[in-house]
């Protein structure tokens, strides 16, 4: 498996952060972290990295359910940001409402769609494939 350089986790749940952080730490699949707390803040950032010609994450674990911006927000301002790198997009969510499975599946830049909880071997398993064919 392909070591991750940088993985962003947006995410408003403080104890998934630190369990997924640690989860990827622990199995050696990624050398860095961006953590943003709500879309807002993650599209700010990520907006300035891509300005600023910096690096930019491989994948982005995206929560639906956040203040100030919610992740469905959040992929719709950020496919309109320019990047000149494919980056890999899974919504990690504990909605298991279909709705929002089958709205993940309507934007081309999502890879799949994961429930909450995720186990270690889940998470190994999912970004093992960054770099491969989307899931439907």
């Amino acid at each position: 498996m392909k070591k991750i350089d940088i993985a962003c986790i947006i995410d408003d749940d403080p104890i998934f952060i630190f369990g997924v952080k640690k989860v990827m730490q622990l199995a050696e699949v990624c050398n860095n972290f961006l953590i943003y707390r709500n879309g807002q803040e993650a599209l700010d950032a990520l907006t300035a990295l891509v300005t600023d010609g910096e690096k930019l994450p491989d994948v982005i674990l995206l929560d639906l359910n956040m203040p100030i911006l919610d992740g469905w927000q959040f992929l719709d301002e950020f496919i309109q940001t320019p990047v000149s790198k494919e980056i890999t997009i899974y919504i990690v969510s504990s909605s298991v409402d279909p709705e929002d499975v089958l709205k993940a599946k309507s934007y081309s830049i999502v890879n799949n769609y994961i429930v909450k909880p995720i186990t270690m071997k889940k998470l190994v398993e999912v970004l093992s494939g960054i770099g491969m064919e989307k899931t439907s």
